[in-house]
């Protein structure tokens, strides 16, 4: 039996571009970090840091690239997927890229910074894709069954869609 399935939870290291293929499909291509904490054998708090391109497809992509920015958190469960190209100097490249199959925002920040996007601004100050419609500390705060989570298993992702 096979099995590939990779669940991992991070922060977006750059705010997200929406693109369109030509055929019409929504993607975005976006990256998260995630940090691992150990402690070596010399007692010393050691940390590594991975980044992971991850890509998104359909409506999932439409609701990335509204909601997520630099900085916020994100849960996303997907699958390896490893593609090979030929670059402009003639070198053969290979990349490894986790393809979205669901992804969950994370807790909405208390503060500045981060967070939801507002507008084409993309500043943390005025955020006015929240239902509040404002910045309120706590009491507007969305509950887990507010935050957006799209399946994909009923849509299909066709070759000529891919971008690349």
């Amino acid at each position: 039996m096979d099995f590939n399935k990779v669940i991992i939870v991070g922060r977006v290291t750059a705010d997200p571009q929406l693109r369109t293929t030509p055929g019409g499909q929504s993607v975005v291509t976006i990256g998260v970090a995630t940090n691992r904490t150990w402690t070596d054998k010399a007692g010393a708090k050691q940390e590594d840091t991975e980044f992971h391109n991850i890509v998104i497809w359909g409506r999932q992509a439409e609701v990335a690239g509204q909601y997520l920015v630099k900085g916020s958190t994100v849960l996303v469960e997907g699958r390896l997927q490893t593609r090979s190209w030929t670059d402009k100097q003639g070198q053969q490249r290979r990349t490894t890229e986790i393809m979205c199959e669901r992804f969950q925002l994370g807790p909405r920040p208390t503060g500045g910074g981060g967070g939801f996007r507002s507008g084409s601004a993309g500043s943390g100050a005025d955020m006015e894709a929240m239902p509040s419609g404002g910045a309120d500390k706590g009491a507007d705060a969305p509950s887990l069954d507010d935050i957006p989570v799209i399946n994909l298993e009923d849509e299909e992702i066709k070759p000529e869609d891919i971008p690349f």
